[in-house]
């Protein structure tokens, strides 16, 4: 009896010291990985959330760029570290709900690697081109790119990524066929529009609204049913005849593992940036959405985005090839 009492007396303090720790959750500084390099869509969401979030946490949120391969180097790293609360990725459309139905061959998955946190945001998807591009809206491009093929370069963030999606539907729905050039990240796009070596670019509005609004850009539509608030001179694809059914999302996930009471104060950290003011307004500047969900809402949606995703794929044959 002596040996159950001493043994039970161990167990009942183990639990408690890890219940101790796990109240002391968290104790030490949390990796956010960006899967994209800086300058893009997602690293602009997460450079807004982290200091808000560290407030909460009471810990520094330290961000790590790693970009590459459609953002699938980030998502792998980050599925590869211990579930222990203390790496979270930000991830998007393409990493999370379409790369799985159009890479034959991936290090991660999606549902089975990771735990949600919770969704960030959701925007329509802009479609600009370069200031020497002579045309000045929609229906002004689509005349020029016919009649001037293989004159024309189609800049994309990322095979297989929301925008690529965006890029393949324009070009069906207009009859255009125009080259696509798949970079590493927004960035580097961006950098090239600018200098006139690419002429178009799909992908969130924040990407290119600053340099839009500066007159070095131009943006010729969106994708969604509304217009943007930011961007109110410029139509949806609809309304200027053509079918573009893309736009994208934003969201925060943690490693396979991560304790639920770690995942309840990361998803309290991420709701309470999402939820200031301050955050808010720059994301609608930007084109962005701010959404607010429980981990279990999130669960869902990616479900329903990855079936959504892969019947696309399928009807568009979309396939890439590593």
């Amino acid at each position: 009896m002596k040996l159950h009492r001493f043994a039970w007396l161990a167990a009942a303090s183990l639990l408690c010291g890890a219940a101790l720790a796990q109240g002391n959750y968290p104790s030490k500084p949390v990796k956010f990985v960006v899967p994209f390099p800086p300058g893009g869509n997602l690293d602009f969401v997460a450079r807004n959330l982290q200091p808000k979030m560290q407030e909460v946490l009471g810990q520094p949120v330290v961000i790590d760029n790693k970009g590459g391969n459609a953002g699938m180097i980030g998502l792998e790293y980050a599925a590869k570290q211990p579930g222990d609360g203390y790496t979270i990725v930000l991830g998007n459309t393409g990493t999370i709900a379409i790369n799985q139905s159009v890479y034959p061959k991936m290090n991660y998955d999606a549902v089975k690697d990771f735990v949600p946190i919770g969704i960030t945001t959701t925007n329509a998807l802009l479609a600009t081109i370069a200031g020497n591009v002579p045309a000045n809206n929609l229906k002004e491009f689509v005349a020029y790119a016919k009649a001037n093929p293989g004159k024309l370069n189609f800049a994309i963030s990322g095979a297989g990524s929301g925008p690529h999606f965006g890029a393949e539907m324009f070009m069906r729905s207009a009859g255009l066929d125009i080259p696509v050039i798949f970079y590493k990240g927004s960035g580097p796009v961006l950098t090239d529009l600018l200098g006139g070596q690419v002429q178009i670019t799909m992908d969130a509005a924040s990407v290119t609204i600053t340099q839009i609004k500066a007159g070095k850009l131009k943006a010729i539509a969106v994708t969604g049913k509304t217009r943007l608030a930011s961007l109110p001179d410029v139509p949806t694809f609809e309304q200027g005849g053509f079918s573009v059914d893309a736009s994208g999302f934003q969201g925060v996930l943690a490693p396979a593992g991560t304790p639920p009471e770690a995942v309840a104060k990361l998803s309290q950290a991420l709701n309470a940036a999402l939820a200031q003011a301050d955050v808010k307004e720059k994301f609608a500047a930007a084109g962005l959405d701010t959404v607010s969900s429980t981990p279990a809402e999130f669960s869902a949606f990616i479900r329903s985005e990855i079936a959504k995703w892969s019947r696309v794929a399928k009807e568009a044959s979309i396939k890439i090839e590593p």
